[in-house]
């Protein structure tokens, strides 16, 4: 298989945060509850919050996302290659020792 690909990695970390919060208790926590009526309600009284769905939130660690290119042939070793690259240019620091792909791009 001829062409290359480019592919998208992080680096994963021991103290990375990954939490879903449901927007119903959000707004049952008495200083966001709080927060919101001061923000938005300035003096008004005897204010409700409610939502009619209940979507989530999602409290992640913002992680920086790292490119590199390698050969169609290589697809199988992608992840030893991406390890390969964080090792080469230092990417990886103290409690972080794994690398997640995010994306496969063909280029060619």
């Amino acid at each position: 298989m001829d062409g290359t690909m480019e592919i998208d990695y992080t680096i994963m970390c021991k103290n990375d945060v990954a939490i879903e919060v449901s927007l119903a208790q959000l707004l049952q926590n008495e200083k966001i509850a709080r927060a919101i009526k001061g923000e938005f309600a300035k003096g008004l009284r005897n204010i409700a919050l409610s939502s009619k769905e209940n979507p989530t939130v999602h409290l992640r660690t913002d992680k920086e996302i790292y490119t590199f290119t390698a050969s169609k042939n290589d697809f199988a070793d992608l992840l030893e290659l991406a390890e390969e690259d964080a090792k080469k240019h230092k990417r990886i620091k103290k409690d972080c020792e794994g690398i997640e792909l995010v994306d496969i791009r063909t280029i060619d």
